[in-house]
């Protein structure tokens, strides 16, 4: 007689699915026999580049020492971001990944009764950490593609825990200014805490972006969680980062497994850190590739969502099979119907001969 372990497992847990990545090279190589050197993958807002030489030494240097535990509080990396911030170590804590720190905030604010504000196509996360507390989910239909944060300052109520704000947003690239966000904190209670998602920050170039860390000190209630696996290149060894207040982190603390960040992840995202001519460089190949495909969508008289992430939203009618028929070319994107965005492909900046491929992989299948 077997046992069915999903129905014993926590209530919120039993209704949530897997979270699905971008399909890897290797699986569609092997579903469609195709060769692995000849795909282009542009699904998962990985950076183009790689990582940067001076996170490879790092890396190469650290080899030796894997028999050893890694620092488990980060001592050099955590010092490193508090002087380039303007910030005390104790301020920071660390993940691995940023989507380790939202599901450490779910399992500190969230719980059975208590409820998370999010807005309509957020980053998919947010749902899974919400439902896996066993909290409830109250979900602000968006606007323009982006947050409404009138609607979901008004959607606060006596027993929400967390908001959750992605900033710029993902899947959709939008974005708020510093204005929207002071008006909206003005609005939330102290005891509700208001988590400012900045994976991409450091691609946006808009002159009203706000810097997150300069809102810490006008508001207790902020966390600000920010990421090495983007513009910084090292997705692969999973390591994130939040800014908060010291009682927030120290709560953090209080959950957060030991040793949660490995001893490579440490040392390359302590050498990224320091490497500026790789973040500008990878900076500016995403803001030319950027205007590549919006040329591109033009011409073909595609509608799609401005965005100032690594990565731009297309509607191109029926994704689904508009996304196999790019698979079959070798061209790997991201279809958005989890977001409930059916006629959308969420599209990564690659190299310019990346995203050359995937232009002419489009023109092709339309």
């Amino acid at each position: 007689m077997s046992c069915d372990f999903l129905k014993l497992a926590n209530a919120g847990i039993q209704g949530l699915m897997p979270y699905q990545p971008g399909k890897p090279v290797e699986e569609v190589a092997r579903e469609l026999n195709l060769d692995p050197d000849s795909i282009v993958k542009l699904a998962s807002n990985e950076n183009p580049h790689g990582p940067g030489q001076q996170a490879l030494n790092a890396i190469q240097r650290e080899l030796t020492e894997l028999a050893r535990y890694p620092d488990g509080s980060g001592y050099r990396l955590k010092a490193a971001l508090a002087q380039k911030l303007g910030l005390s170590p104790r301020q920071i804590t660390l993940g691995n990944g940023s989507n380790d720190l939202l599901d450490l905030v779910g399992r500190c604010w969230l719980a059975p009764g208590r409820n998370a504000v999010y807005s309509e196509y957020a980053f998919a996360v947010y749902p899974i950490t919400t439902q896996a507390a066993g909290a409830a989910h109250k979900v602000v239909p968006a606007r323009d593609w982006g947050h409404d944060l009138n609607a979901m300052a008004q959607a606060i109520d006596e027993n929400t825990g967390v908001v959750f704000i992605a900033n710029p947003n993902n899947p959709t690239g939008t974005w708020l200014s510093e204005k929207q966000l002071r008006e909206f904190m003005a609005q939330v209670p102290e005891q509700v805490l208001v988590v400012l998602d900045e994976a991409y920050f450091e691609y946006v170039e808009e002159s009203v972006y706000p810097d997150g860390v300069a809102l810490l000190q006008d508001y207790p209630n902020l966390l600000v969680c920010r990421t090495f696996s983007k513009a910084y290149g090292l997705a692969s060894l999973r390591v994130g980062y939040s800014l908060s207040s010291v009682g927030i982190a120290e709560t953090l603390n209080r959950v957060r497994q030991p040793f949660n960040v490995n001893s490579l992840a440490l040392e390359a995202a302590l050498a990224a850190l320091g490497d500026e001519a790789y973040l500008q460089q990878s900076v500016i190949t995403n803001k030319a590739g950027m205007l590549q495909l919006e040329t591109a969508f033009r011409e073909l008289g595609l509608n799609y969502i401005p965005s100032v992430g690594n990565f731009i939203c297309v509607d191109v009618g029926d994704a689904e099979a508009v996304n196999q028929a790019l698979l079959k070319e070798g061209v790997i994107v991201r279809p958005l119907r989890p977001y409930r965005m059916n006629n959308h492909l969420r599209i990564s900046i690659g190299l310019p001969e990346e995203n050359q491929r995937f232009i002419d992989a489009l023109k092709k299948v339309l």
